[in-house]
């Protein structure tokens, strides 16, 4: 990257995965493929990602099988875990501006945002991003939130008041049981709203929500202190996710 890109998974409907989304994404890109990364925990009161950090540094005490794989990992990559900066949404900016003034060498900055658009911190920080990724699933309640999430996010670039780059629609936790109709339908009515739809589907699989664990020794997944396990990627399209969202900043 010639200079950071930031980057949001983000919709104003819980459980729609974006907390997921934006720690296997940046764990993937810092670990497997090099870039560096910050994650911003800005999403008030909860702090998921922050406090993941923290359940992990435990485990690090606590769990032999956990130690030996975070070392082994530390080992092989060199790579110690990437920053998580905590703040409310109103410091964000301020604060990975700060870092990357002092000299932190930052390829991509992902913020994972609370899931509201009536917060003029939140407001501001989306404006600052280069893509947007609306996580979305074939459920009418998630998707009547994320598309009115969408749209109105649109409807700040159509009137200028937003600088956001790109925004797309992701296809989040598919069924593989649901009909391909359904969502043929659904980027139709997207693409007559104007809202571009990210090519990948990310699959419904338990392996996005297999974090460390202090009893069982057992491959992990979803992590801020190592990258997903090679064996667990086979079907979670991640990395064809990866590669998409590369293209796209890089255009």
């Amino acid at each position: 990257m010639k200079e950071p890109k930031f980057v949001a998974f983000s919709t104003q409907k819980g459980g729609a995965g974006k907390t997921t989304l934006t720690v296997t994404m940046a764990s993937y890109l810092y670990y497997c493929m090099g870039l560096k990364i910050i994650v911003v925990d800005c999403d008030y009161p909860q702090y998921s990602i922050n406090d993941m950090r923290e359940r992990e540094k435990m485990l690090l005490e606590l769990s032999p099988a956990f130690k030996k794989t975070f070392s082994d990992t530390l080992l092989r990559t060199k790579l110690k875990p990437f920053p998580v900066l905590v703040c409310p949404p109103e410091e964000a900016m301020k604060k990975v501006r700060d870092l990357i003034e002092e000299g932190e060498d930052v390829d991509i900055v992902f913020f994972d945002l609370p899931g509201t658009v009536n917060n003029r911190g939140v407001v501001n920080v989306v404006n600052c991003m280069d893509m947007v990724v609306v996580p979305i699933a074939a459920d009418n309640v998630v998707l009547e939130s994320s598309l009115a999430f969408a749209l109105k996010l649109q409807e700040w670039l159509t009137t200028g008041r937003s600088q956001i780059k790109g925004l797309y629609m992701l296809w989040n936790m598919m069924d593989a049981r649901e009909k391909t109709d359904l969502y043929d339908r659904y980027e139709k009515l997207f693409e007559e709203l104007g809202l571009a739809t990210l090519r990948t589907k990310v699959p419904d699989t338990k392996k996005y929500r297999r974090e460390g664990s202090e009893t069982l020794e057992r491959a992990v997944f979803r992590s801020t202190v190592m990258p997903p396990d090679k064996t667990l990627l086979k079907g979670t399209r991640l990395t064809e996710l990866a590669d998409e969202i590369l293209k796209i900043l890089k255009d």
